[in-house]
C-alpha cells in the first residue's frame, strides 16, 4: 500500500517541505534510505545523512534547519521519533491483520471467541476460555481452561497460558513466553526430601503490558501474581510466584524477581538484575545492570553492584578497585621499609 506525503502529513499533523504527491510504500533508516521509503531524523548525530539519503520522505522536527539542499520531501512534526513510531504501529497492525480460525486449531465448545479474532494453526483453546475482540493468537500457542483474554491482544507463536490466568486489553506476549507455570514452592521433610507445595493461584496481567520472548511468569501459591498496567518485560525475564509489579515498570533481559517481592511504579531495571524474595521496592527506583538486591529499596533510589549500593558509592568503589594492584605494590613496599626500620632499631638497641 502506498501513501503520499500529503496523506502522511495530515495523519501526523505535520507540515510538508517538498513534493506533497511523492509516494512511499516502505520504511528505512536514514543512512540506508532508498526510493519509495520513509525515514526520520531525530538524533543530531545523523544529520549528515539527510543530505545524501535516497529516501523519498524524511520526518524531521519542526525546528530543523537545512544547511544545504535536501533531495527528499520533508514532513516537519513536533517530535520526529514519536511520529515515526506511530507510523510503524500502523504498518505493523496492517501486517498482522488476520481473521479467522485455522482448521487445525482446537477450540473447545465452551470457549468464547470475540469478533475479528485470529486463531492460528495448531492452537489449543481450553474449556470456558474467553477471548475478547480482535485477539490474534499465532500457531502452536496454548490457552488453558478458564483463561480470560481482553480485547486487541496479540499472542505470538508458542506462547503457553496456563489455566485461570487473566490477560488485559492491548497486551502483547511474544513467542515462547509462559504465563502461569507453577511457582517454585517446595517444603523439605525430616528425611531431606522436597515436597511440592501446590500452586493454586493464578496470574493477572493488566492492560497495555508487553512480555518478551521466553519470559516466564509463575502463578501464585494462593491469590495472584500481578503485572500491572503498562509494564514492559524484556526477553528471558523470570517473575516468581506472588510477585506484584507496579504500573509502567520496565525490566531488561534476564532480570529475575524472586517470590512475593513487591515492586513499585515507574521503576527501571537493567539486564540481569536479581531481586531476593519477600522484599519491597519503592516507586521510581533505578537498578543498573547486574545489580543484586537482597533488601528493601526506598522510593527514588538508584543502585548498582552486587550487593547493590548507591550509584555514586559504586563509582567511587570501582575507581579504588582499578587502583588495587598499585595499592598492593605500595603496601608491600611500605611493609619492607617498616621491617627494615625495625631491624635497624633492634640493632641499635
Amino acid at each position: 500500500m502506498k501513501f503520499t506525503a500529503k496523506q502522511i502529513a495530515k495523519f501526523l499533523n505535520g507540515e510538508i517541505d517538498g513534493d506533497p504527491k511523492v509516494k512511499v510504500n516502505d520504511v528505512a533508516k536514514i543512512e540506508e534510505g532508498k526510493p519509495g521509503a520513509l525515514s526520520f531524523l531525530a538524533n543530531p548525530k545523523y544529520t549528515a545523512y539527510i543530505y545524501e539519503t535516497n529516501s523519498s520522505i524524511v520526518l524531521v522536527n519542526k525546528d530543523f534547519k537545512a544547511e544545504k539542499p535536501v533531495m527528499a520531501t520533508l514532513i516537519r512534526v513536533e517530535n520526529a521519533y514519536e511520529s515515526f513510531a506511530k507510523l510503524l504501529n500502523i504498518v505493523n497492525k496492517a501486517m498482522l491483520d488476520k481473521i479467522g480460525i485455522d482448521t487445525s486449531a482446537h477450540v473447545c465448545k465452551s470457549a468464547k471467541i470475540g469478533k475479528d479474532s485470529y486463531i492460528g494453526a495448531f492452537v489449543y483453546i481450553g474449556e470456558n476460555a474467553k477471548l475478547g475482540k480482535n485477539v490474534k493468537i499465532y500457531p502452536h500457542s496454548y490457552i488453558g481452561d478458564n483463561v480470560t483474554i481482553g480485547d486487541n491482544v496479540t499472542i505470538y507463536a508458542g506462547v503457553k497460558i496456563y489455566h485461570a490466568c487473566n490477560i488485559g486489553d492491548e497486551c502483547i506476549i511474544h513467542a515462547g513466553a509462559v504465563i502461569g507455570s507453577d511457582g517454585f514452592g517446595f517444603a523439605p521433610d525430616e528425611q531431606g526430601n522436597y515436597n511440592k507445595i501446590q500452586q493454586i493461584g493464578n496470574v493477572i496481567i493488566e492492560k497495555h503490558v508487553e512480555i518478551g520472548a521466553n519470559t516466564c511468569i509463575d502463578r501464585a501459591t494462593m491469590g495472584s501474581t500481578v503485572i500491572k498496567e503498562g509494564v514492559k518485560l524484556d526477553n528471558l525475564v523470570q517473575i516468581g510466584h506472588n510477585v506484584i509489579i507496579g504500573k509502567h515498570t520496565v525490566a531488561a533481559a534476564q532480570t529475575g524477581i524472586s517470590g512475593s517481592t513487591q515492586i513499585g511504579e515507574h521503576c527501571m531495571f537493567g539486564g540481569q538484575v536479581g531481586l531476593a524474595g519477600h522484599i519491597n521496592i519503592g516507586n521510581n527506583v533505578i537498578l543498573g545492570a547486574q545489580a543484586g538486591v537482597p533488601n528493601d529499596v526506598k522510593t527514588g533510589e538508584k543502585l548498582l553492584g552486587s550487593p547493590a549500593i548507591p550509584f555514586m558509592d559504586f563509582k567511587r568503589s570501582f575507581i579504588i578497585q582499578k587502583q588495587l594492584p598499585e595499592i598492593r605494590e605500595e603496601v608491600l613496599k611500605l611493609r619492607k621499609e617498616i621491617e627494615a626500620l625495625k631491624s635497624q632499631l633492634i640493632n641499635q638497641a
